[in-house]
């Protein structure tokens, strides 16, 4: 086994998964899986303890998504790269992983091979998308944001509730995502508001919803 190898922490609701995961990644001296769980709940209380390079995080568990997954563990943990492996490829899936922090998007038919080399990818900083998964829609989404952030002044924490608030979440749910209390997101979104120079949700909403379809034309 390598001096350091890369340290994943694997998040999956089948046992059977994890366990053919942890099999197949410790089978190679670059990785070794330092821990596992089942639930959201579980990984958050527990990632930290065990410090991996990267999380493999399944987008959907019993307690919660790959996007609140994201949200947690990278307001928690920043430094941790986090890969979703899902079944699921949906623009509104992978576009909101991504806003949330995801470094790699995967599909579970993927290679092991393939697997291997996007970890080791991200672990050096790089950002992996499927090969199903056209790159346009990546690009598109990281220039759409580039110029949301400079006509607006947006934060990337901003963007995501705005994400949030267009899919009707409330301030308790938006709060429980990013950790935070639902006094700080009242603020957050405040400031929002006086950004982009609306005066409640729904107003908000439909702005971003306008900004989307704007820049998905251009």
């Amino acid at each position: 086994m390598m001096k350091n190898p890369i340290k994943v922490f694997i998040v999956d609701d089948h046992s059977v998964v994890r366990k053919g995961l942890k099999m197949f990644l410790d089978s190679n001296d670059e990785i070794t899986v330092c821990g596992e769980a089942g639930t959201l709940k579980e990984a958050l209380d527990i990632v930290g303890e065990h410090k991996p390079d990267i999380v493999l995080l399944d987008y959907k568990l019993p307690d919660g998504d790959g996007i609140t997954g994201c949200l947690n563990i990278k307001n928690t943990h920043p430094n941790i790269k986090i890969i979703i492996l899902t079944a699921f490829a949906t623009e509104d899936v992978i576009v909101g992983a991504i806003r949330a922090g995801a470094d790699a998007y995967l599909l579970k038919d993927i290679e092991g091979d393939e697997l291997v080399s996007t970890i080791r990818a991200v672990s050096k900083g790089k950002s992996v998308l499927d090969s199903s998964v056209t790159d346009d829609v990546f690009n598109s989404l990281k220039i759409a944001e580039k110029d949301q952030r400079a006509e607006f002044n947006l934060t990337d924490k901003e963007i995501v509730i705005l994400d949030m608030l267009t899919m009707g979440k409330v301030n308790k749910e938006i709060a429980s995502s990013l950790g935070v209390s639902d006094k700080t997101v009242r603020n957050y979104i405040s400031k929002i508001f006086k950004k982009i120079n609306v005066t409640n949700r729904t107003e908000a909403a439909s702005f971003w919803i306008r900004q989307k379809r704007a820049n998905n034309t251009n």
